[in-house]
């Protein structure tokens, strides 16, 4: 375990050790959604949060940061994290700029050599509901099963009543989460390419900037996260990490 700062590696050369074929199809997949999104362009991120490493229990543990941003989100936020050979994360959220009518989409996977732990995928509202127009989308699409279900954790509550919280069991089960992860992407993208934005003082605009507040906020009490990036870089880092990067409050409108 190393308490020292963290230190920058360059983002082009690859880590050590195979990635597992969910977590590779999966950020191709965010990768390539991406592409369809009106306006896209590159964020800025701080160099020394864009590719990092550091020391979890004698292992190496490697992040990646991909940022981007387009019209009707704030930002587009790819994390992809691995510790030695064994423990692989993949996490990803886009955050809708608070002036459009849009949820905030978010998408984890936990994988290690004994396979996926843990699948999450949601729109989650920064509002009382969903948009209509996305929820009834939402709900025309088939449900898939899942052997194994999930129980989300106490502060759960902003995601949406269409989250799938799974651990898949099987190729098969694989390929049916990137289809979840696949059909909401769908259904975020046709919702960005309408909408269209309202007044920074709209009242409708600041609910939703208080929602997303409200969302990074519950996402902040995950202790999972903060532990591990404590225990591999120190406290005071971890925190940085979270606050700035990883739930970073939306600007006021």
């Amino acid at each position: 375990m190393s308490s020292a700062a963290p230190s920058r590696q360059d983002p082009a050369i690859p880590s050590p050790g195979e990635i597992h074929p969910l977590v590779d199809r999966l950020a191709g997949l965010i990768r390539q959604a991406w592409l369809e999104l009106p306006e896209l362009a590159p964020l800025a991120v701080n160099p020394e949060l864009e590719a990092i490493s550091g020391s979890l229990d004698g292992e190496a543990l490697f992040i990646r940061n991909e940022l981007r941003q387009c019209r009707g989100l704030r930002k587009l936020h790819l994390e992809t994290a691995r510790l030695g050979n064994g423990l692989q994360i993949l996490h990803c959220v886009l955050f809708p700029d608070p002036r459009f009518d849009l949820p905030i989409f978010g998408a984890d996977i936990v994988a290690g050599p004994a396979g996926v732990s843990a699948a999450i995928v949601d729109l989650s509202p920064v509002g009382p509901a969903l948009p209509a127009g996305i929820s009834a989308a939402l709900a025309s699409r088939p449900r898939v099963g899942f052997s194994q279900e999930r129980e989300l954790p106490g502060w759960g509550s902003i995601f949406s009543s269409f989250v799938r919280f799974v651990r898949p069991t099987s190729p098969v089960e694989e390929t049916a989460f990137l289809a979840e992860v696949s059909g909401l992407l769908e259904v975020l993208t046709a919702a960005i390419n309408s909408a269209n934005a309202e007044p920074p003082q709209h009242p409708a605009t600041v609910e939703r900037w208080q929602g997303q507040l409200h969302y990074c906020k519950q996402q902040k009490q995950n202790d999972k996260t903060r532990r591990v990036l404590e225990k591999a870089f120190n406290p005071a880092w971890a925190d940085r990490y979270i606050e700035e990067l990883l739930f970073d409050d939306p600007p006021a409108p």
